[in-house]
C-alpha cells in the first residue's frame, strides 16, 4: 500500500435506477425540495453537496431497474421538513432499524438523528440531520 494521499478516490456521482423518469424527477424534486436537471440519456441530476445523484430511467432501454445498495445517506439541515415531505409522498420505510421503526425520526445508538425512506423502485434512502453525523 502506498502512502500517496494525492491518489485517494473521491466520490462524485451515485446512480439510482428507476422505471419512469418523469415520475422519478417529480418524486425526488419534491422529496429533496429542489429541481433536478434533465440530462441526455434518460437521466436527471440532483446536486447533493459534492456528490451528484444521477437518476437513470432503465425503461428507456427496455430494462428493469435494480435497487441501489443498502441505503444512500443524505445529510440535511432540516430533517423534520424532509420527513414531512417523505410522509406526504408515502415513501417512509416500513422496515425496522436497531429495534425502531425506520420510517420514524429517531436517534440511532451511534447518535445520528435520522429516518429511512424508499422510492417506488425500492431504492433505500436515509436522511440524517446535519450536526449528528457519526464520522466513525
Amino acid at each position: 500500500m502506498t502512502e500517496n494521499n494525492n491518489d485517494i478516490p473521491s466520490l462524485f456521482r451515485i446512480n439510482v435506477e428507476v422505471g419512469n423518469l418523469n415520475e422519478a424527477k417529480d418524486f425526488y424534486s419534491k422529496l429533496f425540495g429542489a429541481e433536478g436537471r434533465l440530462q441526455a440519456g434518460s437521466r436527471v441530476y440532483f446536486d447533493c453537496g459534492p456528490v451528484t445523484l444521477q437518476v437513470v430511467d432503465m425503461s428507456a432501454g427496455g430494462m428493469e431497474p435494480h435497487p441501489a445498495a443498502k441505503a444512500l445517506y443524505f445529510t440535511v439541515n432540516d430533517l423534520d421538513a424532509v420527513f414531512e415531505r417523505a410522509k406526504e409522498l408515502g415513501c417512509l420505510s416500513k422496515e425496522s432499524v436497531h429495534g425502531t421503526a425506520a420510517g420514524e425520526i429517531s436517534v440511532k445508538p451511534w447518535g445520528e438523528r435520522s429516518f429511512y425512506a424508499e422510492d417506488k423502485w425500492h431504492n433505500p434512502l436515509c436522511f440524517v440531520e446535519a450536526g449528528t453525523i457519526y464520522p466513525g
